[in-house]
């Protein structure tokens, strides 16, 4: 699954801190704008209490979490769709990557400058939102004239593409992404091929201060994040990078004492990691036998060859049967011979559609 995340936000929200955070990869943080000039890709394993339950059960030699990518892209500032700040380096940055992160300051600190000389974090998503939409109406302004033409010539491909492109601009007049609009299949086939950085999924990352991760509802800057995010239709998740970043750091009996000592069930980070999981469409399914307990990321609406092929091309081509059982019911029944006996293991073929937590055994002949 070669599907990334990235990180977006002005300067100095948080973002590189952030990063390091996630993947220990130490991408340089300085309280200057510009100090990630270059994208910072690092790997993430994905927590999963599932996957830890499945090695206890089946006490395995080895135990291999899935991952997936981050990608951390320098700040935006306003313009740069026009190329302000090596805006079009990095709007480029932002097309390669298939859902977007966006961090927002909810913290005031007299020791770290704000790029506008002020926190406020709707001003600060709405820059970065305009950014995005006016270098997507560039997009649909380069195409429109030469489509509308072959439309009036009524090229069937044409119309409908023609259709897409007038229905965008008109909502990038008015600020509107275009993950916003409803378009029907053919439609979004069209919409695919423009890789408009505003049809990407989203979520919003509020990094506040050490004195709010307790009970973040009581910070104003993360009230008002949340009620922006209602009309995207997008989730919230409220971190502090900087109590992640020193967290990162330690091994996981430590971490969960500090936890404790903050009053909190789980890192902020696990939360994101798992989101932004989910955004990009992405689901886990396990294989587990004594050399080896994995989780194997898929992405939702495959089905069984097509995970096997996950593994190794010889399983699609091969695909015999999928013996499956669920998470859930492999684990009450505590063997695989127990959840046998009880009827859950099921034999599905090339047309079953994958589902998160199934633990599979391929068959395959080639």
């Amino acid at each position: 699954m070669a599907l990334t995340a990235g990180i977006v936000g002005l300067p100095n929200v948080g973002k590189s801190t952030l990063f390091n955070a996630i993947t220990k990869a130490g991408a340089e943080a300085a309280n200057y704008p510009f100090c990630t000039i270059d994208p910072n890709v690092g790997i993430v394993e994905v927590p999963d209490i599932r996957l830890q339950k499945l090695t206890e059960l089946v006490q395995p030699k080895k135990t291999v979490p899935t991952a997936f990518e981050f990608t951390d892209i320098a700040g935006i500032v306003k313009g740069a769709s026009k190329g302000e700040g090596l805006g079009n380096k990095f709007l480029s940055h932002i097309r390669q990557v298939d859902a977007i992160c966006h961090v927002v300051r909810c913290f005031a600190s007299e020791d770290i400058t704000h790029v506008s000389g002020k926190v406020d974090p709707i001003d600060d998503i709405e820059t970065i939102n305009l950014e995005l939409i006016l270098a997507d109406l560039e997009t649909v302004d380069k195409r429109i004239g030469r489509v509308e033409k072959l439309a009036k010539q009524k090229d069937k491909e044409a119309v409908i593409e023609f259709a897409v492109l007038s229905k965008l601009k008109e909502a990038f007049e008015v600020e509107k992404p275009a993950r916003s609009i409803e378009f029907n299949e053919d439609q979004m086939k069209v919409v695919k091929g423009l890789h408009l950085l505003t049809s990407k999924p989203v979520l919003y990352v509020s990094n506040v201060n050490e004195d709010d991760i307790q009970d973040p509802e009581h910070n104003e800057y993360v009230q008002k994040v949340k009620e922006f995010a209602k009309g995207d239709q997008a989730e919230v998740i409220v971190v502090c990078a900087k109590i992640e970043e020193e967290m990162a750091e330690l091994d996981d009996d430590e971490k969960a004492m500090f936890l404790e000592e903050l009053g909190i069930d789980e890192s902020g980070l696990d939360k994101l990691i798992r989101a932004t999981y989910n955004l990009l469409g992405l689901a886990t399914y396990f294989t587990a036998g004594v050399q080896e307990v994995r989780a194997w990321t898929f992405k939702k609406g495959m089905k069984a060859p097509q995970c096997a092929g996950i593994i190794h091309t010889d399983f699609e081509r091969g695909f015999i049967r999928a013996e499956t059982v669920s998470y859930e019911d492999l684990l009450a029944g505590g063997s695989m011979t127990a959840a046998r006996e009880a009827g859950k293991v099921r034999l599905e073929g090339k047309d079953y559609l994958v589902q998160d937590g199934d633990v599979i055994h391929f068959r395959f002949n080639v």
